[in-house]
C-alpha cells in the first residue's frame, strides 16, 4: 500500500486560540490529541453559543505560550503560561485572569474541558504543498501555525489541497497496521485568525484574501478519531478506505 502522506508537523493547543506546543510524538486519544484544547477561558456573562475568548476577540491570544511544568493533570494544576513580556504565570491564577480581562475589557475565566473545545471537529490537518501554495498567493512567507493544525503532512502527489480528496476516508499514520487513524470529514473554512503572526499577533490581511482567492476560503481538512494510538514526526500516512 503506497503511502499517501508523511506526517511532518504536530502540534496541540493546551489552551484554546493561545500558541501551539509542537510535539514530536502525539497519542491520539478518542477526543483528539492528548492534551489538545483542554482549557479554555469563558467570557463571564456572554450567553451565545461561544463565550470562549478566542483570538478573533483579542488577537494577542496567539503569543501566550502555555506549558506544564509537571506531570498532566485535568485540573489544570500544572499548567502555566508565559506572557508576550515573558512573565511565568499560573494558568487559573489571578493575575493571568486579571491581565486578560482588564486586555479583552470582559472578565473571564479557566475553564477545564475534559472532552476538549473545539469549533469543528478534535482533528485538524494540512499540508505543505497548500502551504506553499498560499505563500505564493500571498507574496509573503507563512508559518503553518497561523493555521492552527495538529497535524501537518507533505503529500507524495505535492499537489495544492490535496488532503481535500481524502475526505470520506480513513488514513492511519505509521506502518500500515498501525493504530492510530483518523476519518477525514470536511474541508477547513477559514477566518480572520490565519492573519495574525503567530509570534507578534500583528495582521496581515493577504493572508485570508488569498486563501479566499485560491480555494474558496477553505485551507486544510478536519476530522475525527477513527483508532486510537501514537502519531509520530516521520510516519506515513495510508489511506486505509474506501
Amino acid at each position: 500500500m503506497p503511502a499517501i502522506a508523511v506526517v511532518r508537523g504536530l502540534y496541540r493547543y493546551p489552551v484554546k486560540s493561545m500558541a501551539a506546543e509542537p510535539l514530536p510524538v502525539a497519542e491520539l486519544s478518542w477526543n483528539g490529541l492528548a492534551g489538545d484544547r483542554r482549557f479554555a477561558f469563558r467570557r463571564i456573562g456572554n450567553m451565545s453559543g461561544m463565550p470562549w475568548l478566542t483570538a478573533t476577540k483579542l488577537g494577542a491570544l496567539v503569543c501566550y505560550r502555555p506549558y506544564h511544568a509537571g506531570a498532566e493533570g485535568d485540573d489544570g494544576r500544572t499548567l502555566r503560561v508565559v506572557t508576550p513580556e515573558g512573565e511565568d504565570l499560573e494558568a487559573g491564577g489571578a493575575a493571568l485572569r486579571e491581565r486578560l480581562s482588564q486586555a479583552h475589557g470582559q472578565p473571564v475565566e479557566l475553564l477545564h474541558l475534559r472532552h476538549g473545545i473545539y469549533d469543528e471537529a478534535p482533528l485538524s490537518l494540512i499540508s505543505t504543498s497548500t502551504l506553499r501554495a498560499l505563500e505564493r498567493a500571498s507574496g509573503r512567507e507563512l508559518d503553518v501555525r497561523r493555521f492552527r493544525p495538529n497535524i501537518v503532512v507533505e503529500a507524495a502527489g505535492g499537489e495544492p489541497f490535496e488532503e481535500d480528496s481524502w475526505i470520506g476516508h480513513v488514513v492511519a499514520f505509521g506502518a500500515p497496521g498501525a493504530a492510530a487513524a483518523m476519518t477525514v470529514s470536511t474541508r477547513d473554512l477559514r477566518c480572520s485568525m490565519v492573519n495574525l503572526d503567530p509570534e507578534t499577533a500583528a495582521p496581515d490581511l493577504r493572508v485570508l484574501r488569498a486563501v479566499g482567492q485560491c480555494h474558496g476560503a477553505y485551507a486544510g481538512v478536519y476530522g475525527s478519531t477513527f483508532t486510537v494510538g501514537t502519531i509520530r514526526i516521520g510516519d506515513e500516512v495510508h489511506r486505509l478506505s474506501p
